[in-house]
């Protein structure tokens, strides 16, 4: 008999059990195992799009706007280390996390080709403590982090942006749009629960982001504009980019 639930913290590792490997396919079905991401990234002739070294449009807009000025930035998930790495060259202080250190030595790769200082940490952002992520950080970036985290590890995610955005901070978010022309499932948390899986990542509306972002406060959310092959600038129109500001009370 199995009585081991005691803390928050047991309930949500009792949930993360739920979405074990599926027998059709032998893997996380989460996705965001560390094994299953470091054998994602290790074949990187492959032709996936957000693998090319080139920043997210959005991110890029808001600098070029003025929405986001030079600070101390976190790229929460970075992969291959292709935002933080333009950060840094636009004069932040940049640190970046990722589960997987395939993507972190990449990402490494990037940084030190590009000439540019940017502190790669391997590890679960969500585990890791304030020695290691200090804050308060001005700028949060999450390029798809934050669509592959099953419901109930929402709220870990809520905690950190509290721990470590500082006050009128800035928090960029792209993850999966809900709808025509989207990816991402659209089950309900419900479902999710009840199918074992998240079928890859969870889509978005955008009532649903500003709800779970009800604490911030939306400087804009918008479909990402999609980028020619020639663009210098990551954009696919299945996905929603969010600017949201955290108030200074």
């Amino acid at each position: 008999m199995d009585r081991t639930v005691r803390t928050v913290e047991d309930v949500l590792a009792l949930l993360d059990g739920l979405f074990g490997t599926t027998p059709e396919t032998g893997r996380l079905a989460t996705g965001d195992g560390r094994d299953y991401w470091d054998r994602f990234y290790g074949d990187r002739s492959r032709s996936v799009p957000f693998f090319v070294a080139k920043p997210d449009e959005n991110l890029a807009a808001h600098l070029d706007r003025g929405l986001i000025a030079p600070g101390r930035a976190l790229d929460l998930g970075c992969g291959p280390g292709r935002n933080a790495v333009h950060l840094a060259a636009r004069g932040f202080e940049v640190d970046a996390v990722d589960l997987s250190p395939v993507a972190v030595d990449w990402g490494r790769e990037r940084a030190r080709e590009a000439g540019v200082d940017v502190r790669f940490r391997c590890g679960d952002a969500f585990a890791l403590g304030a020695d290691e992520l200090s804050g308060p950080y001005d700028l949060i970036v999450d390029s798809g982090c934050f669509h592959h985290l099953p419901p109930h590890r929402r709220v870990g995610y809520l905690a950190l942006l509290d721990r470590v955005l500082a006050p009128g901070g800035l928090f960029a978010l792209t993850c999966f749009a809900a709808g025509e022309g989207g990816m991402g499932s659209e089950l309900s948390d419900a479902d999710c629960y009840r199918e074992r899986s998240l079928h890859g990542g969870l889509a978005y509306t955008p009532d649903a982001l500003r709800r779970v972002f009800a604490d911030l406060t939306e400087v804009e959310l918008r479909r990402m504009r999609e980028q020619p092959a020639e663009s210098p600038l990551f954009g696919m129109p299945f996905l929603w980019t969010a600017l949201f500001r955290r108030p200074t009370r």
